[in-house]
């Protein structure tokens, strides 16, 4: 990749030098000695108290001590990734910086849950979930998010969610719900394997179950048999996909026109061979639940079975352990989608309560996130003191969730902060801008980057090319360049920020949602002066924070 002509070979150095302070002070921090602090966002709630308190018997039983409270910059960055999924705009920094409320934490939670970009937020991190980042041959993302924005907009019941997912039918567009089973159906309808990954990806997705691998034989851990998995596998054979083509008179061929999720008439057993080569049949059940086998709606029967009278709650319950992990690195198990006897959670008496308070509160969504992002777990700063160093789940350990585990920031949420960090005007309306254009950025970027809805939010791998993207991508440059608008030109140009000390101070809290602290402005005041040219030093500056490891993870 050509590194942009507006930045210079000789200015390279320069800028890099900016970057290694910042990596430098930004390393150095990640260690600190502070004693836990009583706490709370103003939210007084029995089911976050109780959350609270089986956490802390989690760190006395091990012996471990808390870090302290996240400064205000520290969290309102990483509640506005979690729920909106962007950085927050500069202003609103200011302004959360300035509230000296004791409340202000639950009633920023509030807002952002108001916020239509939770809505845009929660849609693109479920599509990727149900679908994939890579859209599968003939599925209709735009099918999927259109259902997906509308149940997040009217915050419906997670179960009638996963109700329609798993018994709709029609046309792609038209019920955006198919997409989610039309992504697992691919090949000949009359194959065994045709309804092999709608099994495995509905318990894995829905359940917290990973039975893929007991098609073929019983499963070394989990208590599922192999006889289980085809039995589940018997509910989605009345499933198929039909694709229809149009004529192209450009082409003079059939192209692609649109795809069906549709009926099949199938009221038989399923006929699976064990490891002995013993045919064996299996009619479809669920967790011991065989439905009649003249059921002419298998799907719906299992829907009604896995989201309206499960005694046990597993939908509820995975969807707990899934969004825990969202906000806070990781589940209560890894990876959060194995949930059973064989995969203990972490803290199983928070699994339960809060299924249990899920289920009560009708499986309503916001109010699952509104008990996690009140927790003092969730408001823990992610510097850890030499008394929790051992709280570290990335080398195996048990996350006893003493300290906020850093995330890397996902592909969308990097591609609308950047967006947000370039806002001239820093109120981040710029989200509202062309849709096409984000698509074509976050395809050369998975291009580039690669990237798994499955990987957990903390792990990440970097590249040269990810690094030489981001160092000279097209956002960072609008952001960088002198030319009127651009973010730099427009700092300089705001008579609020008459000196140096108040433009570097705006840049920090535009890019890193934080004030710099003095070695920082003592290093970085000695770079500037070596420049002879003032805006070219606020352009390496700008670069180098918006390339800074700070940046792009979500601590």
């Amino acid at each position: 990749m050509q590194l942009d002509n507006m930045m210079h070979k000789d200015n390279i150095l320069k800028a890099s030098q900016f970057l290694a302070v910042l990596g430098v002070l930004f390393a150095a921090s990640t260690v600190v000695a502070a004693p836990p602090q009583k706490f709370s966002t103003g939210l007084s709630d029995r089911v976050v108290q109780f959350i609270d308190g089986e956490i802390a018997q989690g760190w006395e039983d091990n012996e471990v001590q808390p870090s302290a409270i996240a400064s205000d910059e520290e969290w309102i960055r990483r509640v506005y990734l979690d729920i909106v999924g962007h950085i927050p705009p500069a202003q609103k920094v200011l302004a959360f910086l300035d509230d000296k409320s004791e409340d202000k934490r639950t009633k920023l939670i509030e807002e952002l849950l108001a916020d239509p970009n939770y809505i845009r937020n929660f849609t693109e991190v479920w599509t990727n979930v149900l679908i994939g980042r890579n859209t599968p041959d003939r599925t209709s993302r735009v099918g999927m998010r259109k259902f997906l924005r509308e149940a997040f907009a009217r915050n419906r019941p997670w179960n009638d969610i996963v109700y329609d997912l798993l018994t709709a039918e029609g046309h792609f567009e038209e019920n955006g719900a198919v997409n989610f089973l039309l992504a697992q159906l691919a090949g000949n309808v009359n194959s065994e394997e045709y309804h092999v990954e709608a099994t495995a990806n509905t318990a894995r997705i829905f359940l917290g179950m990973q039975v893929q691998c007991t098609q073929c034989h019983n499963h070394p851990f989990n208590e599922w048999k192999q006889n289980q998995f085809w039995e589940f596998n018997a509910f989605f054979r009345q499933a198929r996909r039909q694709d229809h083509d149009k004529y192209d008179p450009e082409s003079g061929r059939m192209v692609d026109d649109y795809s069906e999720l549709v009926y099949r008439d199938f009221s038989g057993p399923v006929y699976f061979e064990n490891r002995g080569g013993l045919v064996q049949v299996a009619y479809p059940t669920y967790l011991s639940n065989e439905i009649e086998r003249d059921t002419p709606d298998r799907r719906e029967e299992l829907a009604k079975l896995i989201c309206r009278t499960d005694p046990q709650h597993q939908l509820a319950r995975a969807m707990v352990n899934r969004t825990w992990g969202h906000f806070m690195g990781y589940g209560f198990t890894r990876p959060i989608d194995d949930m059973g006897p064989h995969n203990p959670e972490s803290h199983p008496e928070v699994v339960e309560r809060l299924t249990e308070e899920f289920v009560a509160r009708g499986y309503d969504v916001k109010q699952l996130i509104r008990w996690i992002c009140n927790t003092q777990a969730y408001n823990l700063t992610s510097q850890y003191n030499s008394k929790n160093e051992i709280d570290n789940p990335s080398a195996g350990e048990v996350p006893l969730f003493s300290h906020m585990y850093v995330k890397t920031m996902q592909a969308e949420q990097l591609y609308d902060s950047l967006m947000i960090a370039t806002s001239a005007d820093g109120s981040g309306a710029i989200l509202t801008g062309d849709q096409r254009e984000r698509e074509r950025w976050l395809t050369d970027f998975l291009r580039i980057f690669g990237g798994n809805e499955d990987d957990e939010p903390t792990l990440f791998s970097g590249s040269i090319p990810q690094a030489l993207l981001m160092m000279n991508g097209a956002l960072v440059q609008k952001a960088i360049n002198g030319e009127k608008g651009s973010f730099v030109t427009s700092v300089l140009s705001d008579p609020r920020h008459r000196n140096d000390a108040s433009r570097v101070e705006i840049m920090f809290i535009a890019a890193l949602g934080r004030r710099p602290d003095k070695g920082e402005i003592r290093q970085l005041q000695r770079l500037m002066a070596s420049e002879r040219d003032p805006v070219r030093a606020y352009q390496d500056l700008y670069w180098a924070l918006l390339n800074s490891n700070e940046f792009i993870v979500n601590h």
